[in-house]
């Protein structure tokens, strides 16, 4: 099971969900096709943010903001 979910929810509900289930965010950001994708620390975690947020998982492709500048490797 993949520890990332994507949500039909803001970034800072999607915080205040996982701190009131005691479960530590590995990594968080904003999609640009709405809601937010949460990466947790295990598994077990991750199974509880899911359920808690039911039919707010989203299932299909999102759009992401690219994590990383592009540079030029001709410099």
């Amino acid at each position: 099971m993949s520890r990332a979910l994507n949500i039909n929810a803001t970034e800072a509900h999607v915080v205040a969900t996982c701190q009131s289930k005691n479960a530590p965010i590995s990594t968080i950001e904003t999609l640009h096709s709405g809601g937010t994708r949460v990466v947790l620390l295990n598994s077990f975690d991750t199974a509880q943010i899911r359920k808690a947020y039911g039919t707010k998982v989203i299932t299909g492709t999102v759009r992401r903001a690219p994590t990383r500048l592009m540079h030029n490797h001709w410099d």
